[in-house]
């Protein structure tokens, strides 16, 4: 459909009353951005569709066809071509059937249509632009998230990765994604959906975790105006967002447990009931879900249902964590500062031998999110055409020696330690407490104290 912007807007008009073809392409014609050809009968419109009109304004009563004969002629022949009836013939049901066709609307015959014409052709072609539009960037976004592009590396541990990521974008099965912080769920949750058949509807992304236990059913099932203090008016959650789409749950392994059962209703039934209401509302949308988290071991702790385990378990896809990928380092390394410099309209700048040995023998406790940040980092530091060693800061791979180089209290050591984690892991403090074996409340207590000791250092300045 040709209906970029900078291109004519073809119009054939098809009309067998000489007078009256001449008053359409008048009117039509007091546009400049269309393009208008005119035509008698149905043989010569359809023997010229070849060049793809993008509008068609059609006489019902033809000398040699009706017109619901050349409608089908023109829908068969290319369906993405708008048509509007212009007649005489005012019976609802052929007006109800042409629209059925495809007709996009229908206009009864007069002296004066001029204002009526323009402005549904007006319209129609800005709604088409708009279609347009929307499926280019589709398209881009659909092309964005091709996992072969997007989930880049070629070691042996990746492309397993990919064998169940096919299998995935081919079924509605729920699906599973395990993996350590900043390997890269959610682009995978990305790239089954924008490689499904559910590519055309929402992807909707909910962070489990960031969420209070208190507003979790509200996010997900929504609510009613009136239904608590503050609930101003109706608001749709995520469930219903994503009818016909995809629901991404991250860190599912945080969902407070009181709300477990209340999701494992609305998966077995497909309906959720909004906070405030009593009336159902029928929900269909692929489920994947993500965790940093053995599931199986959060059930056995009674962290985690057992059934909405196996209601979610579905098909699982292990993400490898980055030091277990090979030279997939490397691969992601030239592609994030080949990233960073178009971006930026840099040189491209080349890794070095050294800096390439510096970037293997480093664990990347934060994964390809960790490895990105360096690269860019180590891409903005250099001052020439290759990315050196020395250009190559890796976060905390001297904290142990840089803590134990002073003389502290123990209090202050293990803030010292606290304060490295929280840095490597990204302020996680639930993954932060695992990797120190101990209670959340401990760190919070320890920032608390920090904040205090740096407001007393405060008001004595």
């Amino acid at each position: 459909m040709a209906t970029n912007k900078g291109k004519p807007y073809k119009i054939f008009v098809v009309e067998d009353n000489e007078w009256y073809n001449k008053l359409l392409v008048h009117n039509l014609s007091l546009n400049p951005d269309y393009e208008v050809s005119n035509y008698y009968n149905g043989k010569e419109c359809i023997e010229n569709l070849h060049q793809k009109p993008d509008l068609i304004t059609l006489d019902y009563r033809l000398p040699d066809m009706n017109g619901i004969e050349i409608l089908k002629h023109i829908k068969a022949e290319d369906e993405t071509i708008d048509v509007i009836l212009i007649s005489e013939q005012e019976d609802i049901e052929v007006v109800v059937d042409l629209l059925k066709l495809g007709a996009r609307d229908y206009i009864v015959k007069s002296n004066d249509i001029k204002e009526r014409l323009l402005s549904t052709v007006h319209n129609i072609r800005e709604n088409a632009t708009l279609k347009q539009e929307i499926s280019t960037l589709r398209k881009e976004v659909q092309e964005k998230y091709d996992f072969e592009k997007s989930i880049i590396g070629n070691s042996t541990a990746i492309k397993h990765t990919y064998a169940l990521i096919e299998k995935a974008i081919k079924t509605n099965i729920t699906v599973t994604i395990y993996g350590e912080t900043g390997t890269g769920k959610e682009l995978v949750a990305k790239a089954i959906h924008y490689n499904s058949r559910y590519r055309n509807k929402p992807f909707v992304a909910v962070n489990v975790a960031a969420l209070p236990a208190e507003l979790i059913e509200s996010e997900l099932f929504g609510h009613e105006k009136g239904a608590f203090t503050g609930a101003s008016f109706r608001r749709i959650g995520k469930f219903e967002e994503a009818h016909k789409g995809t629901l991404f749950l991250d860190e599912i392994a945080e969902m407070d447990i009181a709300f477990q059962a209340k999701l494992l209703r609305a998966l077995q039934e497909k309906e959720i009931v909004r906070i405030g209401s009593n009336q159902p509302v029928q929900t269909d949308c692929r489920i994947v879900v993500a965790t940093n988290k053995n599931l199986l071991e959060e059930v056995k702790k009674g962290n985690f249902r057992q059934d909405l385990f196996y209601r979610l378990f579905g098909l699982p896809i292990e993400l490898p964590p980055l030091r277990d990928r090979e030279k997939d380092v490397l691969i992601l390394a030239k592609h994030f500062v080949d990233t960073f410099c178009k971006d930026n309209k840099l040189e491209i700048k080349k890794i070095s031998k050294d800096a390439q040995k510096k970037l293997m023998n480093y664990p990347f406790p934060g994964n390809i999110r960790e490895l990105r940040s360096i690269m860019e980092l180590a891409t903005t530091m250099t001052n020439n055409g290759d990315i050196t060693a020395d250009d190559i800061l890796l976060p905390g791979s001297d904290s142990v020696s840089d803590i134990l180089s002073e003389e502290l209290t123990l209090r202050e050591y293990n803030h010292k330690i606290i304060d490295a984690y929280l840095k490597r892991y990204d302020s996680n403090v639930k993954l932060v407490a695992e990797k120190l074996d101990v209670g959340m409340s401990t760190i919070y207590r320890m920032l608390k104290e920090e904040e205090q000791t740096s407001a007393s250092k405060n008001s004595g300045d």
